[in-house]
């Protein structure tokens, strides 16, 4: 029977990370899968797996977790945080249970193929509703929201796990596979921009940038830095002045009937909001301990979209919606209080000195901090299962350096 557990897991988890972006249409299937990686761990994990779970990183994220739902228990708010709660139990808990697994490639090659699904099921969904409107348009266009598998950004996120794994993989000698690693990135790359996903751009920008600072140490490399540094900033300002353009955009989809999927595109303006009515709180609340509630820090960002939209369409949209903070920093803050706002900080900050050394896990440390400055990753199921990824990523790397260390003594 432990045989057969042990040959299947690592299938299973394969197939979870496979069919991530396809939940919508399958959501039983992954909850499923969850409970069969649950039941069969105990019967396939050996006392020597759980030395992967022995650094000072993962054992903060342990902490954050038990500190969050003690918070919540001893402030009686228990039952109404449980859902972001189960969200950082789902991150934690799939990095737990992938330690039995042996071969970090399989998951690996789950991520890329998932990406590469989701692109053909998007464009496939495209070129319907572009045969059906009879008109063409990419970027941030109806068409390109409509057709998306998932949301943008998520969808931006699983490609640039999928660049990041595919430049991990190619090999310096020649390998055949290589040409099979860079059609890969090709692809992704293309897709990212082709429905401007902007913070996956940036994200890309900045990876590029920090794999400057690892290899040997060329002049060719101190170029592609400058160029990064260059192309952020124009970037930057692209983005700043394609603002006002976005907010009339904005206001032409509140004077017109649009789909829920397209309203909620509107990032730009959805995360001003948010950002000035959590700062709001902030200033109100004065210093934050121990928070006051996942399920209360949307009640007063609600009282606050009340209060300070004047547009009678878009104040319902953020009503009905319940738009959080977009920041998990800011939602950690208010929500949990200093202590998790501190131990979430301390988390990345002790991650970091962990695996400097290496690029991939330091490139999914700086995807954590880039993607949860504009959204509430633990608020979604998708995030908390790719929040999960990165964790996965930090303890296998946190073993090789281990087993380095030990090999040179």
């Amino acid at each position: 029977m432990r045989i057969l557990l042990s040959a299947i897991y690592p299938y299973v988890f394969l197939l979870l990370y496979l069919i991530i972006p396809f939940d919508n249409y399958i959501r039983a299937l992954p909850n499923i899968l969850l409970a069969i990686l649950v039941v069969a761990f105990p019967f396939i994990v050996k006392k020597e797996d759980f030395k992967k779970l022995k650094s000072i990183p993962i054992a903060i994220f342990l902490l954050l977790f038990a500190y969050i739902c003690i918070d919540s228990f001893i402030a009686g708010k228990l039952q109404e945080d449980y859902k972001v709660i189960n969200k950082v139990m789902i991150a934690v808990g799939l990095a737990i249970l992938y330690i039995p697994v042996a071969d970090v490639k399989k998951i690996n090659s789950a991520i890329i193929f998932s990406a590469l699904a989701a692109i053909v099921f998007s464009i496939y969904n495209f070129v319907l509703i572009t045969d059906a409107t009879g008109s063409f348009a990419l970027g941030e266009s109806p068409q390109v929201v409509e057709s998306l598998l998932i949301d943008r950004l998520y969808l931006g996120l699983l490609s640039t796990f999928s660049i990041l794994i595919s430049v991990q993989a190619i090999q310096k000698k020649y390998h055949p596979n290589n040409n099979y690693y860079l059609a890969n990135i090709f692809v992704n790359a293309l897709f990212i921009i082709l429905i401007a996903s902007k913070i996956a751009i940036i994200s890309l920008f900045v990876l590029l940038l920090i794999r400057q600072f690892y290899g040997q140490r060329k002049i060719w490399k101190a170029l592609i830095a400058i160029f990064a540094i260059a192309a952020l900033v124009g970037l930057f300002f692209l983005l700043k002045n394609g603002k006002s353009n976005q907010l009339y955009e904005a206001e032409v989809i509140d004077n017109h009937t649009a789909s829920g999927f397209i309203e909620n595109s509107m990032t730009y303006e959805l995360r001003a909001v948010a950002w000035k009515c959590a700062t709001d709180i902030i200033a109100n609340e004065g210093f934050n301990f121990t928070g006051i509630g996942f399920d209360k820090t949307k009640d007063r960002l609600v009282s606050c979209y009340e209060n300070n939209i004047s547009n009678p369409k878009k104040k319902e949209r953020f009503v009905s919606e319940r738009y959080n903070t977009h920041n998990q920093f800011l939602d950690f803050y208010i929500s949990a209080g200093f202590i998790a706002l501190l131990l979430f900080l301390l988390f990345i900050l002790v991650s970091f000195f962990t695996i400097k050394k290496q690029f991939l896990p330091t490139a999914m440390l700086a995807i954590l901090i880039m993607y949860c400055l504009v959204e509430n990753v633990f608020q979604r199921q998708i995030g908390a299962y790719y929040i999960g990824f990165i964790l996965i990523v930090l303890i296998t790397s946190a073993k090789t350096i281990e087993n380095n260390h030990i090999k040179n003594i």
